[in-house]
């Protein structure tokens, strides 16, 4: 049997006898605590009843999962670059940067639904703030840690700052760019959820993941809510697939780890 058919086997068995033990827990419990774990046929069975609602739900999360992870990527690159430039930027921002990171951000929402309004608005900007020290701590680094070979071979040929910056520290970043994205990826979905949780709105079927969770909680609908984690824990491998193939296609000429896993 071939590595790669062994790869792909292995993997369906694993998830077979993790079903087989589902189910063999569902029908150990009393009939009176049954509820509590739903059997993967009434989650799928909950699929097809809830499909509308947790397709437009998806939709609306995966919209405010990226604009926020947009915005995170978009402003993280400017302000690592930014604090890339000067040791003396790093020091200045650098420890208002950590206590920020260390705030939970749900002590945010309420000033946040105050701010912009419950909804979209403030969904994305609390998903903004969950990814966007992952990325901007993991951009910076990447950005000082260049070889101190080659950047004093650069200023030996008497290369300008600019392109010292674009030619040299930002093409030796990336993979620590890639390291912070993959991260953010992972919690975007999750900083949409937390939005809607605590922040989001169904005015205008603008309801995402999170707030139908509430729904179908409150309703006793737990295959439903357990068909809403599935959809979640989805949308979060789509996000870190998407990530993961660019960071592929960025590095694996040159860099070491893609080189050796070639070999």
């Amino acid at each position: 049997m071939s590595k790669r058919v062994l790869h792909l086997l292995l993997p369906a068995a694993t998830g077979a006898l993790f079903i087989v033990i589902w189910y063999a827990v569902v029908f150990s419990l009393s009939e009176e605590m049954r509820f509590l774990l739903p059997t993967p046929g009434e989650i799928i069975a909950a699929f097809q009843t809830n499909g509308a609602a947790l397709a437009r739900a998806t939709l609306n999360t995966a919209e405010g999962a990226l604009l926020g992870f947009g915005l995170a990527i978009a402003l993280s690159a400017v302000l690592a670059l930014t604090l890339s430039v000067s040791s003396l930027v790093r020091v200045s921002l650098y420890p208002y940067l950590m206590m920020l990171q260390m705030t939970p951000v749900i002590i945010f929402a309420p000033i946040l639904v105050l701010w912009v309004g419950p909804g979209l608005k403030s969904v994305v900007v609390i998903t903004f703030l969950i990814c966007f020290f992952p990325l901007v701590v993991n951009t910076t680094q990447g950005l000082v840690s260049t070889d101190r070979n080659l950047v004093e071979l650069f200023r030996m040929y008497r290369a300008s700052k600019a392109q010292e910056i674009f030619l040299l520290r930002v093409p030796a970043a990336l993979p620590y760019f890639f390291t912070g994205l993959r991260i953010a990826a992972t919690l975007a979905p999750i900083g949409a959820l937390v939005g809607d949780y605590t922040a989001g709105s169904s005015a205008g079927d603008g309801g995402g993941l999170g707030f139908q969770a509430i729904i179908y909680s409150s309703q006793a609908k737990y295959p439903a809510l357990f068909a809403t984690a599935a959809v979640t824990c989805v949308l979060g491998f789509v996000f870190a697939a998407v990530v993961i193939g660019l960071s592929w296609l960025a590095l694996h000429q040159w860099h070491d780890s893609y080189e050796r896993a070639d070999k």
